[in-house]
């Protein structure tokens, strides 16, 4: 491979193990180093980690896009869950040689070559999800089954992303994975509570009738910036309207709790997940594992902590608690710490502080 780059006049990238030492890939370098290769650049799951926390906010594009593999990006778009913001979002990617974009409705079956999918698919905000209830669904579902037979045509691993909506409103607090949670299956929220349920239940059988590789997380509330500003989660709704010296809406009396988790941590657990081995002859290690921060506040100090950090006088004002609102939302995230060596490192302040900036730029 160093002779063929050298002699295309191209850089060298290589992907190492995690357990690779510095002066290990500095002796690989210079065994490599042939007359004519323009570069050669050493990428690890560590230093992969490093640029995903440099990135702030940036999501799961960016650190995939150099990890030396070629990548499409598919997902079910409308106007409704921000298309042309998505568009946005990955624009400064446009010109990449190892980014390719692809839109494609994953409720239609997809045949792309992959090694690595990661199925995060599905509007997550009340507001978009309900919007259009059976699509919603459909995305779950059909969703789950197109692209678990795109992993197994292509012997691919494929993670899919869940939720803590899984646990519904849950009677287990904290919850652990092996709860089985306390979900309404007629509301208003089932289409994603159920479709996501059904999701996993593909995921397992898939894997045991199939034999796909298969990962799955549940991923508690996570914000940060490149939000949509009408996202319809909390987060994103007490900002914007903090900024716009706006009153700021809490549903019920702000007693309900949730856990917040900001993106960068988040896309730390997805690629630790991904790349998870285990030692040959123990069973693939699929989770599913909660990935979410335990800190838990009210939605009343929430919105008293947004009100602080951005000196805004806008007012609290209180409305009806929608139908089936989860009352206590926090992970107990043990597995994760165990299994993944994961754990949040970004504070709700910061986290918050970067959110508020990214939206302060862009409502001027």
């Amino acid at each position: 491979a160093a002779r063929e780059s050298r002699e295309a006049g191209r850089r060298l990238i290589l992907y190492v193990p995690e357990q690779m030492t510095l002066q290990a890939e500095r002796d690989l370098i210079t065994g490599l180093n042939l007359p004519g290769l323009l570069e050669i650049q050493v990428i690890s799951p560590r230093k992969l980690r490093m640029q995903v926390q440099e990135r702030m906010g940036t999501g799961v594009k960016r650190p995939l896009s150099e990890m030396g593999r070629a990548m499409a990006v598919h997902r079910v778009m409308t106007e409704k869950t921000g298309e042309l913001q998505y568009y946005r979002n990955i624009a400064d990617l446009a010109g990449h040689e190892r980014f390719t974009f692809l839109k494609h409705d994953i409720t239609e079956p997809l045949d792309i070559e992959a090694d690595r999918i990661y199925n995060l698919a599905c509007p997550a905000s009340p507001a978009q999800y309900q919007a259009d209830p059976v699509q919603t669904a459909r995305t779950c579902v059909l969703g789950a089954i197109h692209m678990l037979e795109l992993a197994v045509r292509n012997g691919a691993r494929i993670l899919q992303a869940s939720t803590s909506e899984i646990y519904g409103d849950p009677l287990v607090h904290p919850q652990r994975e092996d709860y089985r949670g306390n979900v309404n299956p007629i509301g208003i929220r089932s289409c994603y509570d159920e479709g996501k349920r059904m999701a996993e239940t593909l995921f397992f059988d898939y894997h045991r009738q199939k034999g796909a590789d298969i990962r799955v997380v549940r991923i508690f509330n996570t914000y940060g910036p490149q939000m949509l500003e009408d996202d319809g989660r909390v987060v994103s709704n007490f900002i914007v309207a903090a900024l716009a010296e706006k009153d700021i809406t809490v549903f019920g009396d702000g007693s309900q709790t949730r856990s917040f988790c900001y993106v960068s941590d988040t896309v730390d657990a997805l690629i630790r997940m991904m790349e998870k081995e285990v030692p040959a002859g123990e069973p693939a290690f699929t989770g599913p594992v909660n990935i979410g921060n335990p800190n838990e506040l009210t939605i009343r100090e929430l919105a008293e902590k947004i009100l602080r950090l951005t000196g805004s006088a806008s007012r609290v004002t209180y409305c009806d608690l929608p139908s089936d609102d989860p009352t206590r939302r926090r992970p107990d995230i043990t597995l994760a710490q165990e299994a993944l060596g994961w754990g949040p490192s970004v504070s709700l302040d910061d986290g918050l502080t970067e959110t508020i900036r990214y939206f302060a730029k862009k409502t001027r």
